[in-house]
């Protein structure tokens, strides 16, 4: 019979890590990996313990042709309430997709409820749109309460299609430095310490990440081989990942550099399993290699 081995040091470790306590806010499809489906497998397996608050529940994301759909905005704030009896608090609150205007609302409501006897990290990733284009059943009102949602948040994290959105500039898919660091500027206009643009590219096979402090002025940027494929669900894990190493402790710069290399790794692994639909990335086989990297 084979022994196990255990290292203790590693677990004590690990056991330090688990202390730290994320809410992540967003919708859960039963099947597609996205929104929830990620969040909670890809934080919890860095080490995090990971709470949820699930503002709807589908049976499948939206890729899929009939899917129902069950609002659950009404359990927000008896959910909170409840765990604030209970003395629960969190290190990080990181919201993803929300469906309206007053989700938004009732968001504020629970950060400013959670912010006390510690004030958590706010991370916000404003998902509405992609490619230029809002997704269905988002409107200009739902855009300027975003931008205004975005004022509570330490980092957000749009792309450019919602960077552009929020800020009223121009949408362009070819551009130069000086307009992504006017994009920026009008980022951290809306109030948040860190404006983190995804998907940027200067150099054709080369895409990646590129943030602003507004407090410093102090501009990072890292980029990595883009893949030759697009799947569901990325701009969530490549979220899920800054959130998680932020709790963990890591500052933005190497949050933004693990969770740009993860989701690199994840859509090369799955591209080269010849896997061509957006039904999602394999990130189930991509996740020991995260957590070897942390």
């Amino acid at each position: 019979m084979g022994s196990i081995s255990i290292d203790l040091q590693k677990g004590e470790a690990m056991s330090k890590l688990s202390d730290h306590r994320l809410l992540t806010i967003q919708d859960i499809s039963c099947v597609g990996k996205c929104s929830l489906t990620i969040a909670l497998p890809v934080i919890s397996a860095m080490g995090v313990e990971t709470a949820v608050l699930p503002t709807a529940l589908l049976s499948t994301h939206t890729m899929f042709k009939g899917f129902t759909f069950l609002d659950l905005t009404d359990q927000m704030t008896p959910i909170t309430d409840h765990w604030k009896m209970e003395g629960l608090t969190f290190d990080t609150i990181y919201t993803g997709y929300l469906g309206s205007v007053r989700q938004m609302d009732l968001v504020r409501d629970i950060v400013r409820k959670f912010d006390s006897p510690k004030k958590p990290l706010v991370v916000i990733d404003p998902v509405m749109a992609d490619y230029g284009k809002l997704y269905a059943g988002f409107d200009e009102n739902y855009v300027k309460r975003n931008a205004e949602y975005c004022r509570i948040a330490d980092v957000i994290l749009p792309n450019l299609t919602e960077a552009s959105f929020m800020t009223g500039l121009p949408y362009k898919e070819s551009y130069d430095r000086s307009y992504i660091e006017k994009m920026l500027e009008a980022l951290l206009e809306l109030g948040p310490k860190w404006a983190v643009l995804t998907g940027v590219s200067f150099e054709t096979g080369k895409t990646g990440v590129i943030a602003k402090n507004r407090e410093t002025g102090e501009i990072f940027e890292y980029y990595r081989d883009k893949v030759p494929a697009g799947y569901h669900g990325t701009g969530d894990l490549f979220s899920s990942v800054v959130a998680g190493a932020l709790t963990r402790g890591s500052s933005l710069k190497e949050a933004l550099k693990l969770a740009a290399w993860y989701t690199q790794e994840t859509i090369r692994v799955t591209y080269e399993s010849g896997k061509k639909d957006a039904y999602g990335v394999d990130f189930e086989r991509t996740l020991p290699e995260l957590v070897s990297a942390l």
